[in-house]
C-alpha cells in the first residue's frame, strides 16, 4: 500500500500542492487535471525526484526516504520525456539500462524480449531507434518503465504520441499489469483513463477534488445534462445563458452539449453525464485547459 498523509509541496513562497491524502492499492488510478494542475509534481515525489514540505509518504507503513534503493526496487517510472540514445537498438538500450538496475545479464535478456513483444516491438529489436516514431519511442519507454517488474508503476503523460490504435494496446496492457500492481497514470486525456482506472483523482487549486469510481464523479452532474439543436442565429445568446459543454456543427443548426439547471425545455434531451463533462465542467476556468484535452 502506497499512502501520502497531509503532503504539501512549496517551492519558495509558490505552493504547488498542499494537504494531499491519498491511499493507493493494487489497480490503476488516473490522475487527471489539466497541463500545470501539480499532476507532475505529486508524481516526482512519489518517485522521490522531490520531496515533501510537509507531510509523510509511506510504502507498507515505512517512509519512502527510509527505504531509500528497497523503495526504488520496486518503482517502475515513465516521465513525460525519457532519455535514450538514438543510435542504441531496443534491445541494446534496454538490456544496458538493466544493466544499471543490477539484473543479471541472462534474466535481462530473457526480460527485455518478453518486455519488447509485450509493447509490440518485437519485428524492430534490433533497429535502432533513432529511425523510430515518437509513438515507437514511447513504448520503448513504457517497456524500460516495466524492466525490475515493479510493484508500483508511475507513468507521467504516457500516451503522448501514441496513435488511436496504439493507445487502445497501451489502455489494455495497463488493465492487464494491474492485476498486481499499482499503477499511478498521469494524463489530461480523459479518454486516456475513463475505460480502465479502479478510480480517478483529481487536483484543483493545488488540493484534491475528487478521489472515486468513474461513475461516482461522472453522477456529480445527473440530471444537469442535456443536449438540443440550437439555430446559428441563436447560438450565442444561447452560450451567454447555459454552460456548454460541447458542440457539433451540422448543416442548419448547432447541436449542444450542455448544463441546464431550469426546468427541462421540450427541445431538450436530458443525457447521461460522462467523466469527460465534469473535467470539463471541473476545469472551464483554468487557463491551462484550453487545447488540453
Amino acid at each position: 500500500m502506497l499512502v501520502m498523509n497531509n503532503v504539501s509541496k512549496h517551492f519558495g513562497e509558490f505552493t504547488a500542492l498542499k494537504d494531499m491524502n491519498l491511499e493507493f492499492t493494487n489497480g490503476v488510478y488516473g490522475l487527471l487535471a489539466p497541463n500545470g494542475a501539480g499532476k507532475t509534481t505529486l508524481i516526482k515525489m512519489l518517485v522521490t525526484l522531490l520531496f515533501p514540505t510537509k507531510g509523510e509518504i509511506l510504502y507498507n507503513g515505512t517512509e519512502i526516504t527510509s527505504l531509500d534503493e528497497q523503495y526504488r526496487n520496486v518503482l517502475g517510472y515513465l516521465p513525460q520525456e525519457f532519455g535514450y540514445y538514438k543510435n542504441y537498438t531496443p534491445e541494446k538500450y534496454l538490456m544496458y539500462l538493466a544493466a544499471l538496475k543490477g539484473i543479471n545479464k541472462k534474466e535481462a535478456a530473457a526480460r527485455t524480449t518478453e518486455l519488447l513483444k509485450l509493447v509490440g516491438l518485437e519485428d524492430v529489436i534490433r533497429k535502432k531507434m533513432k529511425k523510430f516514431s515518437g509513438g515507437m519511442i514511447q513504448r520503448v519507454g513504457i517497456a524500460q518503465a516495466m524492466l525490475n517488474d515493479p510493484k508500483i508503476l508511475i507513468l507521467d503523460e504516457p500516451t503522448a504520441g501514441l496513435d488511436p490504435k496504439e493507445r487502445a494496446r497501451f489502455r489494455k496492457l495497463l488493465t492487464e499489469l494491474s492485476r498486481e500492481r499499482i499503477i499511478i497514470l498521469s494524463t489530461h486525456i480523459v479518454s486516456d483513463v475513463e475505460s480502465i482506472a479502479n478510480e480517478i483523482i483529481m487536483i484543483k487549486n493545488k488540493t484534491l477534488l475528487y478521489k472515486d469510481s468513474v461513475s461516482k464523479i461522472s453522477r456529480i452532474l445527473e440530471g444537469s445534462i442535456f443536449e438540443t439543436e440550437v439555430p446559428f442565429s441563436e447560438v450565442d445568446d444561447f452560450r451567454l445563458k447555459y454552460k456548454t459543454i460541447a458542440e457539433r456543427q451540422d448543416q442548419e443548426h448547432m447541436t449542444i452539449r450542455f448544463i441546464g439547471n431550469e426546468e427541462a425545455d421540450p427541445n431538450w434531451k436530458r443525457v447521461t453525464p460522462t467523466l469527460e463533462d465534469v473535467f470539463l465542467h471541473v476545469y472551464e476556468d483554468d487557463q491551462t485547459l484550453a487545447g488540453s484535452v
